[in-house]
């Protein structure tokens, strides 16, 4: 099978297609024939290099990737809720799992825990775009635990943690404050939130907010706008210096199968909305990276197999 492989740490140009032998499921495993894979921040960390902060043993080359979505090749010794055929989304814990798998490839042996079954009425490429972005969007809601009628500011709510959050928040009861890049008001608009500010907002001049997701993250800045008190999630690892008064959280997203079902079934129904940029094929993997790293993409950048 084919495979994108990190060949060494560096710039989008590490990335080229390699042949693998096909995946066996070890006992308890199940593989995956993937046809969409998503491109997230994590991806770029992981191919530069950066990520060795978190797993300084990793070695290339590796295959990167946490997103996926496509049908059950081998439902192995049959001891999971899944059969040959069945189309799923799903998502690899990359960094728990130390790379040893990653979804830029032809197909992935993956615990099932890690799936759930994907609607008839959601094509792999939008299904690619869910899990690591809604789970980390919807737990890192869970953590901030605040009241309905509280109020949230949200950073980079036109990308897709933030877009999640934006979305979820405002279905928890909360008052949303959602921060949208350049020229991407109207689409944050829709997500629903009480108000829209610019990008370049001075957070710290708002009227204190009860909680703060970051999911840009802006970092300090953003924690000037937080109440004494009050309670913040980063998606990385920022300073806060000086914000003792303040909760602090930096989480690891977790595969949580019973929560992404619902978060899945909710974009199929349209209750939930998420969006692509556009498709490459693994070969064209180094551009797509390029592209993430300039920034500046309406939705999410998509790896596809077909």
């Amino acid at each position: 099978m084919r495979v994108c492989e990190v060949t060494e740490f560096g710039g989008p140009e590490v990335l080229r297609v390699a042949e693998r032998a096909e995946p066996t499921g070890a006992p308890g495993e199940v593989v995956v024939r993937i046809a969409a894979a998503n491109i997230n921040p994590s991806d770029l960390a992981a191919r530069s290099g950066a990520v060795r902060r978190r797993m300084p043993s990793l070695t290339p080359p590796f295959v990167a990737g946490w997103d996926f979505a496509g049908e059950v090749a081998d439902a192995g010794d049959g001891g999971s809720r899944f059969a040959a055929g069945d189309p799923v989304v799903g998502m690899i814990p990359w960094i728990q799992i130390g790379g040893r798998t990653g979804a830029y490839a032809e197909a992935a042996a993956v615990d099932p825990a890690w799936l759930v079954p994907r609607p008839a009425a959601l094509d792999p490429v939008t299904a690619a775009t869910i899990p690591l972005n809604a789970l980390t969007a919807r737990q890192a809601l869970d953590l901030l635990a605040v009241e309905a009628g509280a109020t949230l500011l949200v950073t980079g709510a036109s990308g897709a943690v933030g877009g999640f959050a934006t979305q979820l928040a405002v279905a928890d009861g909360l008052r949303v404050l959602a921060v949208a890049s350049d020229g991407d008001d109207e689409w944050v608009e829709g997500l629903g939130p009480a108000e829209v500010l610019a990008r370049d907002t001075d957070l710290g001049a708002l009227a204190p907010v009860d909680a703060l997701l970051d999911a840009v993250p802006v970092g300090a800045g953003a924690a000037a706008a937080v109440r004494a008190g009050g309670v913040a999630v980063f998606t990385r690892g920022v300073s806060v210096d000086g914000r003792d008064d303040l909760t602090v959280h930096t989480p690891l997203v977790r595969p949580d199968a019973d929560v992404l079902a619902s978060l899945v079934d909710a974009v199929a129904a349209g209750r939930l909305r998420t969006r692509v940029a556009a498709t490459f094929s693994l070969a064209d993997a180094a551009e797509a990276h390029r592209l993430a790293e300039r920034g500046g993409n309406r939705g999410k950048l998509i790896l596809t197999t077909g």
